[in-house]
């Protein structure tokens, strides 16, 4: 083989290496991501259940005037 080859393939081996370490990162945040969406979602569930756990014509007569 000649240097030329040699060079070369160890070139594509290093950009190769640099797009797997590039893919495994935007992975690990896309699954960050996910987790973050999760916990909105449990917080709004939450929420929802003590909205709903409200007693029934609180807030209805409210009286404003002055």
């Amino acid at each position: 083989m000649d240097v030329t080859a040699l060079a070369a393939a160890y070139a594509g081996a290093q950009t190769s290496q640099v797009q797997m370490a590039a893919a495994a990162r935007m992975m690990k945040m896309n699954a960050e991501a996910q987790a973050s969406i999760i916990q909105v979602i449990e917080a709004a569930q939450e929420n929802m259940q003590t909205v709903a756990a409200t007693a029934a014509g609180i807030g209805e007569n409210l009286d404003i005037s002055v």
